[in-house]
């Protein structure tokens, strides 16, 4: 494996699980108020075109850990809307 391999996937490996404490700990205490729905908005666009852009080089390595972010991103806007339906 070369530096700039492991580099990348070191990258990748951060990025993609970033989130993760995150959807922990809305997942177990179900506060939401600390999150901001722009910014939540803002990274989940960001990581789809991420995707996208992975797609177009045939990168598998930015399509995944993008793919990963995106759903943590995701599950995080899912508690962030669900609290604002009920009021939170």
């Amino acid at each position: 494996m070369t530096f700039a391999t492991f580099l990348g996937a070191a990258a990748a490996g951060l990025t993609a699980f970033a989130n993760l404490p995150q959807v922990l700990k809305c997942w177990r205490t179900g506060e939401t108020d600390d999150l901001s729905i722009k910014m939540l908005l803002s990274l989940s666009a960001g990581t789809a075109l991420w995707i996208g852009y992975g797609a177009i080089q045939s990168d598998p390595v930015i399509m995944v850990a993008n793919g990963i972010s995106f759903a943590l991103v995701a599950t995080l806007l899912f508690f962030k809307l669900r609290s604002a339906a009920h009021g939170k």
